[in-house]
């Protein structure tokens, strides 16, 4: 049997509410700073939660200009190119050295954030003016056929990110998109490493992106009754582990790693950032938006990814929390932790880093892998932040309101999404050997 290949991640790059590189967003999740302030993208003075993550400063038209097949695409596949580009970059890739049948992209991208209703608004006049009117199909379609894309309508399409992301960078090796709600691109990045360590590809880009604030993307979370009404206090509204949260801030953005084989690495003279040694991945089988209350797949999870990387919970220097801010979440992930690290799990530190960025759902699990990354690069715990008066249930060490120097060697980053998808990645500082 061949040795199983080492996997080490040599580009990261980032589009969150706290900036469109990985730079800007760390220096201000560093300092406590908060992404999230009123909807402006629609007007939501309507809604239960006039509040989000927006991204904010991004320059659209400097990708139209240079992909003009790109006018169709939605807010979050403009995200996922910026943070791959970035990525790219910050790998010192060259196009010219790479062999493309044997780099591989493995996404999490989520809907694009197409907003339909310009296309809808269109369509009421032709077929209600009241609650009680018959809908008259035959218009209906006719309106249909005279304002809807075809394109328009693919771009809506998960998948298409993955497409214009393999067009961009000549990726001819094996691709795959996976959108496991808030999981996705946790997941996508175990299964890059796999992919990687049993030898179907050399390097392989991933990560996941994602838009959902739009009418329908705010409305149904609202009707979940998931997200956070405090709408005066738009910068304190996501607040995990805190007994006042009230739900989680959707948010939007992307992120991209490239992960490498250490050789392949090492070959090119490449900047290692880190070196991805474990990956847990479950299911619930249980409810549609409820963890398992007695965690048994968060946890199980986290063994398997701890089980992968051979260490035990004395060997964990920091764990990323998937921490959303609602109250069920934070209660059972902190379980799960308690669960698989006993008593040690309180001298863990512990941060969620959504209190600042919001939750970037399919992006979100990239993102704090990478925050894993340099809190090992620059030995500094982000914080909770707004984390004023302590639950009960959540009695570990959430590094509150304040960032923390601390000397980061392994750290664990957890994911668990709607559906009762759990992944945990394993995540270690290189130390050149």
């Amino acid at each position: 049997m061949l040795k199983e290949r080492r996997v080490v991640v040599t580009g990261m790059g980032a589009v969150t509410p706290l900036g469109n590189s990985v730079r800007d967003t760390w220096l201000r999740l560093t300092q406590g700073k908060s992404g999230i302030g009123p909807i402006t993208l629609f007007d939501a003075s309507r809604f239960p939660t006039r509040i989000a993550g927006e991204v904010k400063g991004f320059s659209f038209e400097k990708w139209l200009e240079r992909n003009p097949p790109l006018g169709c695409a939605g807010r979050s596949t403009f995200f996922a190119l910026q943070a791959a580009a970035e990525a790219y970059k910050n790998a010192m890739l060259e196009p010219l050295s790479l062999n493309p049948n044997r780099f591989g992209i493995y996404f999490g991208a989520g809907d694009s954030g197409i907003d339909f209703d310009p296309f809808i608004k269109t369509l009421v006049p032709s077929f209600t003016e009241g609650a009680t009117e018959i809908v008259d199909k035959a218009r209906y379609v006719e309106g249909a056929l005279r304002n809807m894309s075809a394109l328009r309508e693919l771009e809506s399409q998960p998948f298409m990110t993955v497409t214009h992301l393999t067009r961009l960078f000549d990726i001819r090796g094996p691709v795959s998109n996976c959108l496991t709600a808030c999981a996705a691109s946790s997941q996508a990045i175990g299964e890059a490493f796999e992919w990687i360590r049993r030898g179907d590809a050399d390097i392989v880009m991933t990560g996941g992106s994602h838009s959902m604030i739009y009418p329908m993307g705010v409305a149904g979370f609202s009707l979940l009754t998931a997200i956070s009404t405090r709408n005066h206090e738009p910068e304190k509204a996501s607040r995990p582990f805190d007994k006042k949260r009230d739900g989680f801030v959707i948010s939007e953005g992307a992120g991209a790693l490239i992960l490498e084989e250490l050789e392949h690495a090492r070959k090119r003279h490449a900047a290692i950032h880190g070196e991805i040694v474990g990956y847990g991945s479950t299911a619930d089988a249980y409810r549609l938006t409820d963890m398992d209350p007695e965690v048994r797949g968060a946890a199980r999870a986290i063994e398997i990814a701890m089980e992968k990387a051979c260490i035990g919970p004395q060997n964990i220097d920091y764990i990323n929390a998937h921490g959303t801010s609602t109250a069920v979440n934070d209660s059972l992930e902190t379980l799960a932790i308690k669960k698989v690290m006993g008593e040690y799990a309180r001298k863990v530190p512990v941060s969620s880093t959504k209190s600042m960025l919001g939750h970037m759902i399919a992006a979100a699990g990239v993102v704090e892998a990478i925050i894993c990354f340099l809190s090992m690069r620059d030995s500094i715990i982000p914080p909770t932040i707004n984390y004023e008066e302590p639950d009960p249930e959540c009695d570990l060490d959430y590094v509150p309101n304040t960032a923390r120097r601390s000397n980061v060697q392994i750290a664990l980053s957890n994911s668990f999404g709607f559906g009762g998808q759990n992944i945990c990645l394993a995540l270690r500082r290189y130390d050149g050997t």
